[in-house]
């Protein structure tokens, strides 16, 4: 017996390379077993919908991990895992993915990138998202920062697509989904911005709408500029559409009788109310001064320049601020050209003539009271009036032949005087002026033809 417990004592150790080599063999047959049973398991959720998935197989047995985007695709993930050929069992470790109350997405643009965040329903809507982000705003740094979440409304990702093709509009800001109100904030890029993303979002899908809209316009800007050593006026920045283009170049050239009219114009939405109704006495007033710059911001005019004498600055200071729409600003700094040097009156005469050659005074139809449109002219004349001090001024009215000669001589006196009204007014001494009306003895063209007639409805300045 002893023998045997010796032999027996020996055999025992032997046993112990042979366990090991028995479970080295078990680990290297059951190792691509699991391996191949986690790829076809991975291989089989293609189809589905999941977030942070995670798959861990123990010899036939299969352990999955997922964030599923609704009830019915988590039981589908573990159906599709369990039907895999050679799984014995499916450990069941999935969640839901959380459900955001309420469900908010949004779309934040600054200087140099746009930013999504909030929440996407699936992972295909989310990176659909970015990638409409970086078509919309080519050159334009997208950031990513949104999480996944359930409980987004009905046409969420045709609401949100619409609004990132619309983020362009905007030089800085935000628009933000939460359920199905929309809330639009920023400052548009350009003119007519505000009013394009609420005609574009006018269409929102259902069950969407526009709850607030704190887009801000930048400012609705117009200026003229008038060079005496160029001999211009040229208008630049916005106006409203064509027609009133076509209004404002037209006042522009009947006022700056001397200067050629630059037209630098753009047509643009935005314009604020009672626009027209203040850009025309405006250029109005810039056409009485010798240089100067009109700048319309929003609501606010600004003039600054040079009157040709005293009374025209006071005048213009004071009287553009009631031509202008209620509500409007004026702000006019205006200072008064250094007189200059006297001539004689055969001078004096030449400088009417030539003057009067390249514009007439104009009246309303019919009657004595003069256009607006002629007061930068007018101050022309009463500037060279003031040149020669010691002459005296015929102011010789006249008209076309049309009507009867009473009715014409008796018109023609009443403009001659309210030329001369204005001269008086302007500071120059009455004595100096003398109105005349000759109506339509002297005329200067044929008034067989319409021109001929305009050419014959005058007022003339002899100086005596």
């Amino acid at each position: 017996m002893r023998g045997l417990f010796r032999w027996s004592g020996k055999w025992w150790p032997g046993i112990i390379p042979l366990l090991i080599l028995w479970g080295f063999a078990a680990w290297v047959s059951t190792a691509p077993l699991e391996n191949d049973l986690s790829a076809r398991s991975a291989a089989a959720l293609k189809s589905a919908v999941l977030d942070r998935t995670k798959i861990a197989v123990d010899g036939r047995d299969v352990s999955l991990g997922a964030y599923a985007f609704s009830e019915e695709g988590r039981r589908d993930a573990l159906a599709l895992v369990a039907a895999v050929p050679g799984v014995r069992l499916v450990d069941d470790e999935t969640r839901l993915v959380a459900e955001a109350k309420p469900f908010v997405w949004s779309a934040e643009r600054d200087v140099v990138r746009v930013t999504l965040g909030g929440n996407a329903p699936l992972p295909a809507v989310k990176a659909k998202l970015s990638e409409a982000a970086r078509s919309a705003l080519k050159g334009v740094e997208v950031a990513d920062q949104m999480a996944l979440a359930r409980g987004a409304p009905l046409r969420f990702e045709d609401a949100a697509l619409l609004l990132i093709g619309q983020i362009g509009k905007l030089k800085d800001g935000k628009f933000t989904i939460s359920d199905g109100d929309i809330a639009l904030t920023g400052m548009a890029r350009e003119l007519g911005g505000r009013e394009s993303l609420a005609l574009a979002l006018k269409d929102l899908p259902e069950g969407f709408k526009i709850a607030s809209n704190e887009v801000k316009a930048p400012p609705y800007i117009f200026q003229a500029y008038k060079d005496p050593v160029a001999v211009t006026v040229t208008l630049s920045g916005s106006v409203p559409d064509e027609n009133i283009h076509a209004v404002v170049v037209g006042a522009a050239s009947r006022r700056f009788f001397n200067e050629k009219v630059v037209d630098n114009l753009k047509t643009s939405l935005g314009a604020p109310s009672g626009f027209v109704n203040a850009v025309v006495p405006a250029l109005g007033a810039l056409s009485r001064l010798s240089t100067g710059t009109l700048a319309v911001s929003d609501r606010e005019i600004k003039l600054s320049g040079d009157a040709l004498y005293d009374e025209a600055a006071r005048q213009i200071q004071s009287g553009l601020a009631k031509d202008v729409p209620q509500g409007w600003q004026v702000k006019a700094e205006i200072s008064v050209k250094p007189a200059a040097a006297p001539v004689d009156a055969t001078v004096c005469q030449q400088l009417f003539s030539d003057l009067l050659g390249k514009a007439r005074i104009r009246f309303e139809t019919g009657r004595a009271d003069i256009d607006r449109d002629s007061a930068g002219l007018l101050d022309r004349l009463v500037e060279i009036a003031l040149r020669c001090p010691s002459a005296n001024i015929e102011v010789a009215g006249h008209t076309d032949a049309e009507g009867e000669e009473a009715a014409n001589q008796a018109l023609s006196q009443k403009r001659a005087q309210a030329v001369v009204d204005y001269l008086v007014k302007a500071g120059l001494p009455a004595d100096r002026f003398t109105a005349v009306g000759y109506g339509s003895t002297q005329p200067v063209a044929s008034n067989d033809t319409g021109e001929g007639r305009a050419q014959n409805r005058r007022i003339d300045f002899l100086v005596r």
